[in-house]
């Protein structure tokens, strides 16, 4: 006899909250505990790495990290972005989502399939695939995300618990920095517990989380691979300019752990002396030429050297966006949400809530 599926909604207020690394995070402890899990992102982000067969990136990464039968693997209804918005309000998409969303998961023979949400609330409600849609279509339960750097959050809350209802399972307070973190037990916490909002974990700020692949810094700046091309797996957690003199330099790059820095291809002092601190790669801008020299020792500690045809600045600006901004895709990631999530989120409370 087939049991009904449960199904688990994890959504989130704003854009890189840590939906997926709670994902990661679950299905990782629910696996340990011999539960058989799904997986779906009923609203896609669009990648155009392939028009004709659009993907998305956490669809295979999901999948993947816990090797999911294909029959686990819920499709994608819909890829959201310009040209799906313009066809549905031109009235040249007429489809039900929603009745496709409830059919592909008809038959789940999983105790549980996660379903990862759209980036807001709101987010595919003109399709009806909105947080707050797809958890009454499914009568599924949700788990909001969302970053504590701001009190706000707490009324983003408070208004989601009106749109979600009885549906709203509990909330997870994610990226809390040490400063925060007094706060955010002692006070927020207790706040929203009385309110009878669940708070099922306070996951702390981790800079290997926020950090970004040096392979990611190349794509992002369109950077030249001077030397190294294979340790561009290197992990940066922090992004430093060297522009000053050399004995500023090095005091500043002191206070950074696993850093780019970003100064002149002309800089070779400030180069040297970067490669002998705690140095994941060099970003040498205005695509000058560096020192034969440099190059050596970098080669020696093997420390990828880019080069970029940008100015400081644009460089630094660009490198300092991607940051919080990208996917946890890889393996060091997941290992370090997984420790994350063990310490931190309350996972038989769940289960009870789900039940």
């Amino acid at each position: 006899m087939v049991t009904s599926t449960r199904k688990l909604l994890i959504g989130s207020i704003a854009p890189y909250s840590g939906k997926t690394a709670v994902i990661l995070g679950l299905g990782h402890w629910l696996k340990q505990q011999n539960k058989k899990i799904g997986y779906s992102k009923p609203l896609g982000d669009f990648s155009p790495n392939n028009w004709q067969q659009p993907d998305d990136a956490d669809l295979r990464f999901v999948s993947e990290t816990f090797q999911l039968e294909a029959s686990c693997q819920k499709p994608t209804l819909l890829f959201l972005n310009d040209v799906s918005l313009q066809k549905r309000v031109a009235g040249n998409d007429q489809q039900n989502y929603q009745e496709l969303l409830i059919q592909g998961l008809a038959d789940a023979t999983e105790d549980l399939v996660l379903l990862e949400g759209p980036n807001t609330l709101n987010a595919g409600k003109l399709f009806d695939l909105s947080l707050p849609q797809m958890a009454t279509s499914l009568n599924a339960g949700v788990i909001l995300v969302c970053r504590a750097q701001q009190l706000s959050f707490i009324d983003d809350i408070l208004s989601s618990r009106q749109q979600l209802g009885e549906n709203l399972l509990g909330v997870v307070i994610n990226d809390t920095a040490p400063h925060q973190q007094e706060s955010v037990t002692n006070t927020m916490q207790p706040f929203l517990e009385g309110l009878g909002i669940p708070v099922l974990g306070i996951l702390p700020h981790s800079n290997l989380l926020r950090s970004i692949s040096v392979d990611e810094i190349v794509k992002q700046l369109q950077a030249e691979v001077l030397c190294r091309p294979d340790r561009l797996d290197m992990m940066v957690e922090t992004l430093t300019i060297g522009a000053m003199n050399v004995s500023s330099a090095v005091k500043y790059f002191r206070k950074a752990q696993n850093m780019a820095v970003v100064t002149g291809g002309d800089r070779s002092d400030i180069q040297f002396a970067a490669l002998e601190l705690s140095t994941q790669c060099l970003v040498l801008t205005g695509h000058l030429p560096p020192d034969p020299m440099v190059l050596n020792r970098a080669e020696e500690l093997e420390v990828p050297v880019l080069s970029v045809d940008l100015d400081t600045l644009t460089t630094v600006e660009i490198i300092d966006n991607i940051f919080g901004h990208v996917r946890i895709h890889e393996p060091i990631k997941v290992d370090c949400v997984n420790m994350l999530m063990a310490e931190h989120f309350q996972f038989e409370r769940l289960l009870k809530l789900l039940s």
